[in-house]
């Protein structure tokens, strides 16, 4: 699992690992029963406080998405409700939102964007346009 922080960013900590998070198993990025790492290893890693990663997950908890098993460890779901195709895409649109951010922070024209975008998509669909 990956996920990056932006400091800059006016979502909360928590809040932006909650995000990636459900994006990444809405995405099939994390499977049902993919282990998540242990609050103290992902706090270690990105780093951040242990109870910010914990009320991360508490709250990936209450919505159903993953399963905490006390000395066992954290898994995705068993069985993950499919996200609203509105909920989808309000998650892509605060990913996007951040690419970007960060489009204009490294002066990539909207022209660029676009067709980094378009290659990307090209890249999963193998070599097809974006519909």
């Amino acid at each position: 699992m990956f996920i990056r922080l932006e400091s800059s960013s006016a979502v909360p900590v928590y809040r932006q690992i909650v995000d990636q998070v459900r994006y990444q198993i809405a995405a099939g990025m994390l499977r049902p029963g993919d282990r998540l790492p242990s609050v103290r290893d992902l706090a270690r890693q990105l780093p951040v406080n242990q109870n910010t990663v914990l009320k991360a997950y508490d709250l990936l908890d209450r919505e159903g998405l993953i399963d905490r098993r006390q000395g066992d460890g954290t898994f995705v779901q068993a069985s993950v409700p499919t996200l609203k195709k509105s909920e989808r895409i309000k998650q892509l649109s605060a990913i996007l939102g951040q690419a970007a951010a960060q489009a204009v922070h490294f002066e990539i024209s909207p022209e660029e964007l676009h067709g980094l975008l378009d290659r990307a998509i090209k890249a999963l669909s193998g070599g097809r346009s974006p519909q």
